[in-house]
């Protein structure tokens, strides 16, 4: 039966270690980017996981904020019901692009961690949460969850998270992690968190170095 939905596609890189993966991080974009965005993030952690693919799939739409880019979801009307929607839509194409990586690979659902940055975290939780077998991880930064209310009728299951976030972030607040942290909460998952003191909208050297951790912790817990 056809794929319905839009084909991702993006930059990737295969193992470090050469052959093939036995793991895949998927590296989700924040909006107005595209996969190039996250793909540096692959060399950085190659030798934690050195027999890992990284994808970094462009968003299906074009940003409607810009002449360029790409968007998960619009924020131009950022009520949550209409935020809920957006995610809503796109996380079919998302769990479609999931299913094929992981099958025309031979992997199993718990061989994938996604990691968001922004858009694309919120994207991670939304749907890592609600694939049917959980993924090995799902790595948040300067995200938030959206429609935690939701979260207890739709769980479908209970990876380890974690979220991290500048206390300076003027993009999306701060104040959207300890909003995530309560509503993973609430279904069970207590989240690792990593707060980054002065770090505005985007990642730094702490940041990375404590993910690639989580990471190879979480993929080595879920083999």
């Amino acid at each position: 039966m056809p794929n319905p939905f839009p084909t991702l596609t993006g930059p990737s890189r295969k193992p470090a270690a050469g052959g093939a993966p036995k793991k895949l991080v998927v590296l989700l974009h924040g909006l107005g980017a595209d996969g190039n965005d996250l793909i540096g993030l692959a060399p950085y952690w190659a030798n934690l996981l050195p027999d890992a693919e990284f994808l970094s799939p462009d968003a299906p739409f074009p940003c409607d904020m810009g002449p360029f880019g790409r968007q998960w979801f619009s924020v131009q009307n950022r009520t949550p019901e209409t935020m809920l929607a957006g995610v809503r839509a796109a996380a079919p194409i998302l769990d479609a692009f999931l299913d094929d990586a992981l099958k025309s690979r031979g992997l199993a659902g718990n061989a994938l961690a996604l990691v968001g940055f922004s858009q694309g975290a919120m994207m991670s939780l939304f749907v890592g949460l609600r694939r049917e077998a959980a993924p090995a991880a799902i790595l948040a930064y300067s995200g938030a969850l959206v429609a935690p209310q939701l979260l207890a009728a739709e769980l479908r299951c209970k990876p380890p998270v974690m979220i991290v976030h500048g206390d300076a972030d003027p993009v999306v607040p701060f104040t959207m992690m300890p909003v995530a942290v309560a509503g993973l909460k609430a279904v069970g998952i207590e989240a690792e968190t990593l707060v980054r003191p002065g770090l505005g909208h985007g990642i730094d050297e702490e940041g990375l170095e404590r993910g690639g951790a989580f990471l190879r912790a979480s993929f080595a817990r879920a083999t």
